[in-house]
């Protein structure tokens, strides 16, 4: 196993030093789902929804979320994001909206959380701008897929 580089020396959390990291080009690929009834999924679909074009909406938080994630995970480092994607796929069987995010950037540190993060923040998003129709949605299945670049080498998921 890996040392534990987020501890110091008396054995408190830190916020690792990546001074002397190299800068590489860096991916990360997120992915997670919502799962719903099907005339949630309907009202998604035409738009219908009360409080407006629900994946627009998720779209923008997801971007927001990357871009803000330092403020939301306290060991996380602020980066300079230079690539932010989310993209939906709506699923009747079964019946869900999928989330994928793609984050990038040029730094010393990777964009895992970053992409995470905007899945998350997107199927939240979801949820919120249907909860009048639907109380029981659930949000599942958030995970790495892919990542690249940095000391550690590239990463895919087994699925």
């Amino acid at each position: 196993m890996a040392e534990l580089t987020h501890f110091n020396e008396q054995g408190r959390a830190r916020m690792v030093d990546v001074t002397d990291k190299a800068v590489t080009h860096r991916t990360a690929v997120a992915a997670g789902e919502i799962h719903m009834a099907p005339d949630t999924l309907a009202r998604i679909r035409s738009g219908t929804m009360k409080k407006g074009d629900v994946l627009a909406v998720a779209q923008v938080a997801g971007i927001q979320a990357a871009k803000h994630n330092w403020e939301l995970i306290p060991m996380c480092h602020p980066l300079p994001l230079t690539g932010i994607d989310i993209a939906f796929a709506l699923s009747d069987a079964p019946c869900m909206v999928k989330i994928r995010a793609t984050v990038t950037c040029t730094g010393v540190t990777g964009v895992e959380m970053e992409a995470l993060t905007a899945v998350s923040v997107a199927a939240l998003t979801i949820y919120d701008m249907c909860k009048a129709v639907q109380k029981d949605m659930r949000v599942t299945n958030i995970r790495l897929l892919e990542k690249s670049g940095g000391k550690s080498g590239d990463y895919v998921a087994e699925e």
